[in-house]
């Protein structure tokens, strides 16, 4: 959907997780892989929450958070050990257009952090649990696709600028990492990861791509190789992307940078974006995991559409080689 992080690329000692001495999530990476959720919406459309809103799932940490710690929690007990927020599309300006003000939105943005804790710590496991704070692309905000494409007509400060508010918002509400997700191009990547600098959270970067190139259409290599020597990332990857283009996108994160790779895509279905649904048949299969391992990947799980049920077989596939304290 916690430790406490350090200084910058350091993610500390435990949180208010209910786990006392858990360990750190990079230091977690560095002895065995941890499996992330899936997808946050089709999780809360399952349970019967409309989500046509362009606040997306964060509308709901307002009308309805005890839906959003429940859907952690689902996860939680399929076997996720990450839980990434209701943030993803959580913006200063997407608040605005509702009528609600900054101290306000402010307020909401933080509370994704506690729902998620508030599912660790009702969930009924003996292993660690963390917390991703997540942070979606410009385009999120703008509703209206651009976010799969990038390349908005804004300069890097400028999106520097956008990021950095609620990027301190999530960062003081204490997660253990910010997932900076669904980045379609580089000079969106640079922005954020200028924007946390100073934070003193650790961060993954993961891009939407498409083949072997970002959504925007630049090259891998080229895209990854932005993290591969800053201290603050201690994971590079892909998200929302189909099955198949992530193992390239793992073997490439790794040999440039030689950091743990984060891997979450699709279920595999396409969007239809005029008829405002999911076209095809899934084809995400917890097989797929021990390839993304072997080339590199730490952290395992599921972008949109992949629900509960295939976290499950993620982490029954990977139950051999977690080694989590």
């Amino acid at each position: 959907m916690r430790s406490d992080p350090g200084t910058s690329g350091d993610s500390g000692t435990s949180r208010d997780s209910g786990t006392s001495g858990t360990a750190s999530l990079a230091e977690a990476l560095a002895v065995g892989t941890v499996v992330l959720d899936g997808g946050l919406s089709n999780q809360l459309a399952a349970a019967g929450h409309d989500l046509s809103d362009a606040l997306w799932s964060a509308r709901l940490l307002d009308e309805r958070p005890e839906a959003v710690a429940e859907a952690h929690l689902a996860y939680f007990a399929a076997g996720a050990d990450v839980a990434i927020t209701a943030s993803y599309q959580a913006t200063f300006e997407g608040f605005a257009r509702r009528g609600t003000g900054r101290e306000a939105a402010a307020r909401l943005m933080a509370s994704s952090v506690e729902l998620a804790r508030e599912a660790a710590r009702r969930a009924d496991v003996a292993r660690p649990l963390w917390v991703a704070a997540s942070a979606g692309p410009y385009g999120a905000m703008l509703a209206d696709g651009s976010e799969y494409r990038g390349r908005y007509g804004l300069s890097v400060t400028e999106l520097e600028r956008f990021h950095r508010p609620r990027l301190e918002v999530l960062a003081g509400a204490r997660p253990d990492v910010l997932a900076l997700e669904t980045v379609p191009d580089t000079d969106e990547a640079v922005a954020l990861l200028r924007a946390v600098r100073g934070l003193g959270v650790p961060v993954w970067l993961s891009y939407t791509v498409e083949g072997r190139y970002t959504r925007a259409g630049q090259p891998l290599e080229e895209a990854f190789g932005l993290a591969a020597g800053v201290d603050e990332v201690i994971a590079i990857g892909v998200n929302c992307c189909a099955p198949e283009d992530a193992l390239y996108a793992v073997e490439t994160a790794h040999r440039v940078t030689g950091k743990p790779v984060v891997v979450y895509p699709n279920s595999g279905e396409s969007w239809d974006a005029q008829a405002r649904g999911w076209d095809g048949r899934a084809s995400f299969d917890a097989g797929l995991v021990d390839e993304w391992r072997a080339a590199g990947a730490r952290l395992i799980g599921g972008c949109c559409r992949v629900g509960p049920e295939m976290i499950r077989g993620v982490a029954e596939r990977l139950a051999g080689v977690r080694r989590l304290r």
